[in-house]
């Protein structure tokens, strides 16, 4: 309960801080003009409220695939889920469809297909070191973002698939993030669904003695990923590493109830995410470094430092 309380008092102190980040410059929240009025409810609230819930979103679906793989190290980054999500934002292009709910039903198919075939693979090779784990997941994304980038050469949509490769919040206005709200629902199913994700994770055969249907839970938590990565990827884009740094950094603190600690890794994640969107929008003040660099750096160094020790304890 300690934990919970001073994770959401750093929540509310980064959050405050946020809002009070950007060349438009705020010193009273009280006493604001009409252009900041604006910037504040236009840019920076929604902004705020996109970047806590992509941060507890992309925690979460790396929470919820590594329970159900048992490896530390997969997420929606290192399993080609977000590389299926967004070549099927390219089919949805190719074939001329233009309505964003659309391309959102392609994303998601797309998602869940590449994420299932890439559970099937590991269950197959049945890798007895993890670290192998991600390096497929990695190596099998590449392979779906190749394809992606060939048909886009060739349909010539190169520069909107570049779109949906580096994660920005810089875009995020007033009525262009409320997609992310889907996610909201999502992440109460996610909690009531824990202990099942638990057992299913132990294995098929121990799922079936325990009474709970593996192939069903399996599915559903896919589907939960699937259409949390969708979100994310079309309101901001890809985001690396998140998924995997805050939920091993939350294990190793807190250990692996999963009940337990699925609240502690959504402030994690929002926390985080909060960290490396005020230091993007800082070193460079006016500009701003997109958040998939900051955290591709900060989030790439953490992940490094977990492979390490995991194979330290190999």
């Amino acid at each position: 309960m300690k934990t919970l309380i001073l994770a959401i008092a750093l929540l509310i102190v980064l959050s405050v801080i946020s809002l009070f980040i950007g060349p438009v410059s705020i010193e009273n929240i009280f006493d604001m003009t009409f252009e900041q009025r604006q910037v504040m409810l236009i840019g920076r609230l929604p902004r705020l409220v996109s970047v806590v819930i992509t941060g507890i979103s992309m925690s979460i679906a790396g929470l919820i695939m590594q329970c159900l793989t048992k490896n530390k190290f997969v997420a929606p980054t290192t399993a080609g889920t977000m590389d299926g999500a967004r070549l099927g934002i390219l089919v949805s292009m190719m074939i001329g469809i233009s309505s964003i709910f659309m391309r959102s039903v392609f994303a998601f198919f797309f998602t869940l297909a590449t994420t299932l075939i890439f559970i099937k693979i590991i269950n197959t090779i049945k890798i007895k070191n993890i670290i192998f784990v991600p390096l497929i997941g990695i190596m099998y994304g590449n392979i779906l973002a190749s394809i992606a980038m060939y048909f886009a050469y060739a349909g010539n949509f190169v520069q909107n698939i570049n779109t949906w490769l580096i994660g920005d919040f810089s875009a995020v206005l007033r009525g262009r993030y409320e997609m992310l709200y889907i996610t909201i629902p999502l992440l109460i199913a996610s909690y009531v669904f824990a202990d099942k994700f638990v057992i299913a994770g132990m294995g098929k055969d121990f799922s079936k003695n325990l009474g709970v249907n593996y192939n069903i839970i399996l599915n559903i938590g896919m589907i939960i990923v699937s259409l949390l990565s969708t979100a994310v990827l079309l309101t901001v884009g890809v985001i690396p590493f998140l998924g995997v740094v805050v939920p091993n950094i939350v294990s190793i603190l807190f250990g692996d109830n999963l009940k337990k600690t699925l609240p502690i890794v959504a402030l994690g994640g929002a926390i985080f995410l909060l960290i490396c969107d005020i230091i993007g929008r800082l070193i460079i003040h006016p500009f701003e470094i997109p958040i998939s660099l900051t955290v591709g750096v900060i989030g790439g160094a953490i992940f490094l430092f977990l492979l390490l020790r995991r194979k330290s304890y190999a």
